[in-house]
């Protein structure tokens, strides 16, 4: 097993001015770096730091943020027996490099990176959705896109064709009790029953009765 401390001190090192930050918690390593070096970043780690599996990229949201995405890679080391976190801001309206002529396997990440989170990979040499449906509107994993999305499709029997129509929903099941994990359930589910107890009773306390 590399140790990890030495790992990022030895790569910290050969990165240079394209770290931003290095974090080892939980028993793992996270570089933060920008995203203009990501090339040159993951091209180093593929040769120089023997790290050839490329096993996910991902993102994350963060609206309020003025780089509101993270652009997650995450590495495997067979040699070193180590895994590796890569993360690059992204701001909404802006673009990082696409790596997957370095590692082939990002081609299908980076793809469905833009598909839930709307950040394009420049020269991608495909870049399109990959697991939403043909003019879908919206990036499913962004925090404000909505619970139940813009549309909704369904196979009309006479027409004999599938239809997309806006999402309609009553006002009621909209709303929460924030008791059950139910919307709206005017009962007790089982489960719950503490939530009808009182206090005492609910922390452990004997001596009182609902």
């Amino acid at each position: 097993m590399t140790d990890l401390a030495s790992l990022r001190e030895s790569l910290t090192t050969a990165l240079g001015g394209a770290v931003v930050g290095a974090v080892m918690a939980r028993g793992e390593l996270t570089f933060e770096v920008e995203a203009a070096s990501i090339r040159a970043v993951m091209t180093h780690l593929r040769d120089a730091g023997e790290f050839k599996i490329l096993v996910d990229v991902c993102g994350v949201d963060w609206p309020q943020r003025a780089k509101r995405f993270d652009v997650v890679y995450h590495l495997l080391s067979m040699t070193r027996n180590a895994r590796l976190r890569i993360k690059a801001q992204v701001g909404e309206g802006e673009s990082i490099p696409t790596i997957a002529d370095i590692y082939p396997t990002a081609g299908w990440f980076e793809r469905e990176t833009f598909d839930m989170y709307g950040v394009p990979f420049a020269e991608h040499p495909d870049m399109r959705r990959i697991l939403t449906d043909y003019g879908f509107s919206g990036y499913p994993l962004r925090k404000d896109f909505p619970l139940t999305g813009y549309v909704e499709l369904r196979y009309d029997d006479e027409l004999k064709r599938v239809v997309y129509q806006p999402v309609q929903l009553v006002q009621e099941f909209r709303d929460f009790d924030f008791m059950s994990p139910w919307e709206g359930a005017p009962h007790i589910l089982p489960g719950d029953e503490k939530a009808a107890m009182a206090p005492g009773v609910a922390s452990g306390d004997p001596g009182k009765k609902p």
